[in-house]
């Protein structure tokens, strides 16, 4: 089966010492704006909202709203005013600032090949910068005829964590489908690429020109592709078994529904695609409805309660029984999200002992909260992994490696 790569940008497959280009970028960006603010100024609440930014960790804010809120309230100036300033200077004075990169060697047969094998490619630099020069680094690293080719392209605008909150890596994984695939995250960077995509559940290849004894998935640019060759595909799986990796799919979850829904058109919504398949918003209201009445008081009752017994709930019929179908998907949405956020902080105010508490499960049996959790994440996958089938089928993409998931409510049983 095909695997989905997730491929660091700098110092991975371009040449591109931050060292040398922040300094350049920030005394470009803060010349070009000096008639607004004084570059010195610019630069000191670019840098905080930045770190702000980075920082973020709420699945309904993106990255560009988390800086936005950080830095126009602190230099005294709307976004509005100077809009159009920032747009030229990404289109016209970022690209001025190549010369500081080049291409690795062998980027170009590394990415042609990879697409010539089927692979799905995902651009995982961490998404600090506007689109525009995203698309700029990626031309510099001499990929201008492959960035069709990339299955999804992060920025500040579309994503809501960045590196190395492990719910990054997980959030690329739903913006594109929770493919049933493996997985291996690429990058050179160990703090940032490596570590934080072992947390998520990845797998991962360092690249590398160090031999260091912990690290054996490691090695240069044009040795991947045989080092995939030669493992184990079934090592190359995502692995939820942890509470770091299911966490962070529960953050995934909220922060990737809005982008991926909003990619049917409004009259869509209500189609059903598939036999037998729920329409988008039967997902959703199926979604908010699982999640107020299933999941948030199973999780209150296992941290209140010692070895509480969780009953099996059928939500099934609810699709029908409740009409779906006539309600609203985009209110369903908000009030996932709403409900999400008020399901995470229950599990984030845990202690580590906590996701290890005996529970009674009636279908499961003897388990444990982490076991429940993990539940919740796998059911999110599956729902996340139909509305992407919906939008395939729209699209005439879908191929015969993606087939329908297993039965949506595999785990809430009668």
């Amino acid at each position: 089966m095909a695997p989905t790569l997730l491929i660091d940008l700098d110092d991975t497959l371009l040449q591109n010492s931050m060292d040398k280009f922040v300094p350049a970028y920030l005394l470009a960006l803060s010349q070009h704006l000096a008639t607004v603010i004084a570059p010195d100024q610019l630069i000191q609440h670019l840098m905080r909202a930045t770190q702000i930014m980075m920082s973020n960790d709420r699945p309904d804010k993106t990255l560009k709203e988390t800086f936005d809120q950080a830095f126009y309230p602190a230099i005294g100036v709307a976004e509005q005013q100077i809009h159009v300033q920032i747009e030229q200077f990404y289109r016209d004075i970022f690209p001025q600032l190549q010369y500081l990169t080049q291409p690795m060697p062998g980027v170009a047969e590394f990415v042609n090949e990879a697409i010539n094998r089927g692979y799905d490619l995902v651009i995982a630099t961490n998404p600090l910068f506007p689109r525009q020069a995203i698309l700029h680094r990626l031309s510099w690293a001499g990929l201008s005829n492959q960035i069709s080719s990339f299955r999804f392209i992060p920025s500040y605008e579309t994503l809501h964590f960045a590196k190395p909150n492990p719910a990054y890596f997980a959030e690329l994984m739903a913006r594109t489908g929770w493919l049933d695939q493996p997985a291996v995250m690429i990058g050179d960077d160990l703090q940032n690429d490596i570590y934080p995509a072992k947390k998520a559940g990845l797998s991962t290849y360092w690249v590398t020109k160090e031999n260091p004894k912990e690290l054996q998935d490691r090695g240069e640019l044009n040795q991947i592709l045989n080092w995939i060759d030669q493992t184990d595909q079934e090592k190359l799986q995502m692995d939820f078994s942890t509470a770091e990796a299911i966490l962070a799919v529960i953050k995934s979850t909220p922060a990737a529904l809005p982008y991926l829904c909003d990619q049917l058109n409004p009259t869509e919504w209500n189609t059903r695609f598939q036999e037998g398949q729920w329409s988008q918003t039967e997902i959703l209201c199926h979604l908010r409805d699982v999640e107020i009445e299933v999941n948030l008081p199973r999780i209150k009752k296992s941290i209140e309660e010692d070895n509480p017994f969780i009953p099996g709930v059928e939500t099934d019929q609810w699709a029908e029984q409740r009409q779906y179908s006539l309600q609203s998907g985009q209110a369903a949405l908000t009030s996932f999200v709403q409900s999400r956020i008020a399901l995470i902080e229950q599990l984030e105010s845990m202690q580590p002992e906590d996701w290890l508490r005996q529970i009674r499960h009636a279908i499961f049996g003897p388990t444990t909260l982490l076991e429940l959790v993990g539940f919740i994440a796998a059911h999110d996958r599956i729902h996340i992994h139909q509305i992407y089938q919906n939008q395939s089928i729209i699209n005439k993409s879908t191929s015969t490696s993606h087939q329908n998931p297993a039965h949506p409510d595999l785990y809430f049983g009668v």
